[in-house]
């Protein structure tokens, strides 16, 4: 996502550097979605996949709308649009299936039968491997997954987003359906490389987020230095250490960390190397109890948890 929107500037050339190296490090899963850009990401990574498809698993999103000038249009599970937009977006990728096909976010005024049907058909047409939802409700996916099986739950899980934990985790694990953590590092803020509003440019969706209000930032600055402190005293970054995490809570959480620089990308690869002891853990839990950072997640947050 942040490599065509939200996070400020982009550089085509240099994202295609990184995908490279994080091909390169043995990274295989790439998430995109249609509204990224709008569009721009999926056509980026469509460039990449050129003679490199049968080493990449792509995931891709649909159910935001988004017109060409980037406004936003609202929440559509409609089933004809379901198949508008995987056929459009096999067209941006460049590829005949899409691996695993996510509902972005979920329609309240359709049902959620009617969606993954459609969805279903898509697989039956031989478009899309598998199927997933994003920010879905345990009940959701539940209709859901009666109707066709979901491979994958797409949430913001961190350090300083650990509702999943509830009845979420629960569910997933019961249905057998693995969960994909975005956001893991707190959009970046658990990294500690931002002290004040002003290190985010002018154009950064972040600046617009609950979380990284003037008021909340402050508050929320503890909570850095903690991990911080933490990943000090074990000799790794504050990264690592929150991806460290996320993926210590079981073998079905996998983390999807964004990165526009190669360092980045690498520091975040290094994760994969950190054991983390029970006394670690026992002190991120501490000091991060479920509803420890200040404000909500979204500006609003009537789209999620659906």
């Amino acid at each position: 996502m942040g490599m065509s929107d939200f996070y400020g500037p982009r550089d085509d050339q240099e994202s295609l550097e990184v995908l490279q190296k994080a091909l390169d490090l043995e990274i295989n899963f790439f998430d995109t979605a249609d509204m990224y850009g709008p569009f721009t990401n999926e056509e980026l990574l469509g460039k990449f996949l050129q003679g490199r498809r049968s080493q990449i698993i792509i995931a891709t999103k649909f159910g935001n709308q988004r017109s060409p000038d980037g406004k936003f249009l609202g929440i559509s599970g409609k089933p004809e649009y379901v198949q508008q937009c995987c056929d459009a977006s096999l067209k941006r990728l460049k590829i005949d299936v899409i691996d695993l096909y996510y509902q972005h976010r979920v329609d309240n005024t359709v049902p959620i039968e009617d969606t993954v049907g459609a969805m279903a058909k898509l697989v039956q047409q031989g478009k899309v491997r598998y199927l997933g939802l994003s920010e879905a409700g345990p009940q959701t996916i539940r209709r859901a997954h009666a109707v066709h099986p979901i491979t994958a739950l797409q949430t913001e899980y961190s350090l300083w987003s650990r509702e999943p934990e509830d009845e979420l985790f629960k569910t997933t694990r019961e249905l057998g359906i693995g969960f994909v953590s975005y956001s893991p590092l707190g959009r970046g803020f658990l990294t500690g490389v931002f002290q004040k509003l002003d290190d985010l440019t002018e154009s950064d969706w972040r600046r617009k987020n609950p979380r990284f209000t003037e008021e909340n930032f402050e508050k929320n600055l503890h909570l850095a230095e903690f991990v911080k402190k933490l990943a000090a005293e074990k000799k790794i970054t504050p990264a690592q250490l929150a991806l460290a995490w996320v993926m210590a809570q079981g073998e079905d959480v996998v983390p999807i960390p964004g990165t526009r620089k190669i360092s980045r990308l690498e520091e975040n690869v290094g994760a994969v190397e950190v054991k983390l002891t029970e006394e670690d853990l026992s002190r991120l839990n501490e000091a991060f109890p479920k509803g420890a950072a200040a404000g909500l997640r979204y500006p609003d947050m009537s789209i999620v948890n659906r």
